[in-house]
């Protein structure tokens, strides 16, 4: 079985993905670490992200591989752990232009595809529904709220925050822009835009508790077995 789970950036996709994994004994695919991978080893590199083919060609030779036996997982790029690395700001701001390419959608695609075969998985993503698994099982376009979005991406980076702080207060401010401009390039790609399914289920999060979420879904994924 496929569960597909797609959404914009801070919606709750991995969150609500690793408590299904964890209630179904499935496996979750991340293919958003997959393309922050392929952006943080271009930044780090030094590859020019304007120049495609340099970047597509990143995304060719790259090993990336998942350790599911951790939680979070976390994320190898040729070996190297990268699970930090990814998840900065820095990455957030340089993903999209990555994904963009139809090249290193393609390089990424079979190593998706070929992660699920002969397992059971819940995949999270933007365009997970609408071309890696087109016939999955299940799938949901997960929403919320731009500003607690925001909030929820800032206190993923800063556990232990207080959000009164004015510096927390402004990196909420400053991610939230980042988000907009994010979602307008991640909608606006000629490539595997982000836009839901034809027969997803839309489930908004942003009033909702993710055992609420859980369980919506887990009640279609019953449904179809």
């Amino acid at each position: 079985m496929i569960i597909a789970i797609d959404g914009p950036a801070g919606s709750g996709k991995s969150t609500i993905a690793d408590v299904l994994a964890k209630r179904f004994g499935f496996i979750k695919l991340d293919t958003g670490a997959m393309y922050r991978t392929v952006a943080f080893v271009c930044a780090d590199e030094g590859v020019d992200l304007d120049d495609a083919d340099a970047v597509i060609g990143v995304a060719n030779r790259l090993s990336i591989t998942f350790d599911t036996s951790t939680e979070p997982a976390r994320v190898f790029a040729d070996g190297r752990d990268v699970t930090v690395e990814i998840r900065t700001p820095e990455t957030d701001r340089i993903v999209s232009k990555v994904s963009a390419y139809p090249g290193v959608r393609q390089a990424l695609l079979s190593c998706q595809r070929d992660f699920a075969d002969s397992r059971d998985i819940v995949a999270e993503g933007r365009d997970i529904g609408t071309v890696v698994f087109p016939h999955a099982d299940v799938k949901v376009f997960l929403t919320a709220d731009p500003r607690e979005r925001a909030r929820r991406r800032v206190l993923q980076r800063h556990p232990d925050a207080d959000e009164r702080d004015p510096k927390i207060a402004q990196e909420v401010e400053q991610t939230l822009v980042d988000l907009e401009r994010r979602d307008a390039l991640d909608a606006s790609r000629q490539a595997a835009p982000l836009k839901p399914a034809q027969d997803a289920v839309h489930i908004d999060s942003t009033a909702s508790t993710i055992d609420d979420i859980v369980d919506r879904i887990s009640k279609l994924a019953h449904v179809r077995r």
